[in-house]
């Protein structure tokens, strides 16, 4: 296993973290899949996501609306097991992926340290916020709980109900301020800084499998009613789904315009339409 930082073992979690579960959240009970749907299972029965990544790419799942400031989400995941170095597998808050004024908010576990997870906020498009938080675990060996409380004048990172970080607002300084999607993904960032930031992706345990449970969205603050942002590909056109997963590696790489012109093609499924 690839790892930087010291890990501590220690029991893990139960399955549901019920006592952990923000105020005010439900459970997702649907989701859109942006790219790779097949990569993507959603036993809906039971409230699992599972992103594989091997030799298809990975995916990228997300909420079907978008959630006002003021409430929570939260998450529990398991980390793929293996030598992940050069993949990227996050759970965030963003606006709208590959948007150029995009506001977002994010968990990101880089590949070359399982015992490490980073958080940052965007405004605007504006990042420059990360900071890296040691882990007294390996997120690879159990279930733990990751939660964002983001309001009008503070944003809240929680780790199994810990808090690890707080952010408040500053008069005049930028906010994140847009209703926002919950999204999370796994994908192969090693060309990102030359490999500095995930490591390089050798996929010598692929493939690789990131876990997500008890999925909690402010449903009171929902936008409902929304026009999708995306136009979704029909199922089974192989050639949108190919351009889909093309403009997913144009956001990751920071190419927003591209992105922006292949997300024609994204293609959404309902909550059960992804299973195996």
């Amino acid at each position: 296993m690839a790892s930087e930082s010291e890990c501590v073992a220690v029991a893990e979690p139960p399955h549901v973290h019920v006592h952990l579960h923000p105020d005010g959240t439900e459970p997702l009970a649907h989701i859109a899949v942006d790219y790779c749907p097949e990569a993507c299972h959603h036993a809906s029965e039971d409230g699992e996501i599972h992103v594989t990544y091997d030799d298809r790419g990975g995916a990228r799942w997300r909420s079907r609306c978008r959630f006002l400031p003021g409430g929570a989400v939260a998450a529990t995941i398991r980390a793929p097991a293996g030598d992940t170095a050069g993949l990227n597998y996050n759970l965030y808050l963003s606006s709208l992926e590959g948007s150029r004024d995009m506001d977002e908010i994010d968990f990101e576990f880089l590949g070359h340290d399982k015992c490490a997870v980073q958080t940052n906020f965007h405004v605007a498009g504006g990042g420059g916020r990360e900071q890296i938080h040691v882990l007294p675990f390996d997120s690879s060996d159990g279930f733990h709980h990751y939660a964002i409380a983001w309001g009008a004048d503070a944003i809240e990172w929680r780790i199994d109900g810990e808090l690890i970080r707080r952010e408040e607002r500053v008069a005049g300084e930028p906010w994140p301020e847009k209703p926002m999607f919950l999204y999370a993904s796994v994908w192969d960032a090693s060309h990102i800084n030359d490999g500095k930031w995930t490591g390089t992706y050798h996929g010598r345990d692929a493939p690789y499998v990131c876990s997500y449970r008890d999925i909690r969205v402010p449903l009171a603050l929902s936008l409902e009613d929304e026009e999708d942002p995306y136009k979704c590909a029909c199922v089974g056109d192989a050639s949108a789904a190919t351009a889909a997963a093309d403009a997913a590696e144009q956001v990751d790489a920071g190419d927003a315009p591209a992105a922006a012109a292949a997300a024609d093609a994204v293609k959404e499924v309902d909550a059960g339409a992804g299973k195996d």
